[in-house]
């Protein structure tokens, strides 16, 4: 019964030949265009005449080793902010030093950490001004809240800004010899 449906309803004819045939060829489709194959820019790129400047932290700017934030936990002084936890050791460093965390536990899930974890970054990137007026390099580790989600850059950054600026007096205090250090008076 099916094969006597199949004879009455299915065609066995061959479609007619197609008038354009590709052939396969040494040189393809010469309709074709061929889109220009320019070489990479080769120097500094421009916007507006003016160079860009390189804004990433240099790896010897980072703390990049488990030990590394470790010691700095065990060792260092912990701040509490709103939007961070900065931990900060003097470092035998030249140069300031930042590790950034942003744990699962306290921020959730890999875009939102991912994004805590750019805001820092930049936090500490805008920043470099204030930590060049501080007199011992430190390695700071910076721990994202969950409130820094809820913010753009500006709130993280003044934040961190004040930290600088207190743990720049505090090195001033200690940094400071003994005769020339003032009296505080409280009122």
């Amino acid at each position: 019964m099916e094969s006597n449906y199949a004879a009455k309803n299915i065609s066995t004819e061959q479609p007619p030949p197609c008038e354009k045939t590709r052939i396969s060829r040494k040189d393809g489709d010469e309709e074709r265009t061929r889109r220009d194959q320019t070489p990479p820019r080769e120097g500094t790129q421009e916007i507006n005449g003016s160079p860009l400047l390189d804004f990433s932290l240099p790896k010897e700017a980072r703390l990049r080793k488990r030990a590394e934030f470790l010691r700095v936990y065990e060792h260092g002084k912990r701040i509490e902010g709103r939007f961070m936890t900065v931990f900060i050791l003097s470092g035998e460093s030249p140069i300031q030093r930042v590790g950034i965390t942003a744990t699962k536990k306290g921020i959730g899930k890999a875009h939102d950490r991912n994004r805590a974890k750019r805001l820092l970054r930049e936090t500490f990137r805008l920043s470099k001004a204030e930590l060049g007026a501080v007199l011992v390099n430190y390695d700071w580790v910076l721990n994202a809240r969950r409130s820094i989600l809820r913010v753009k850059l500006e709130k993280p950054l003044a934040e961190f800004r004040q930290i600088v600026a207190s743990v720049a007096l505090d090195a001033e205090e200690n940094f400071l010899p003994q005769a020339g250090r003032k009296a505080k008076v409280k009122r």
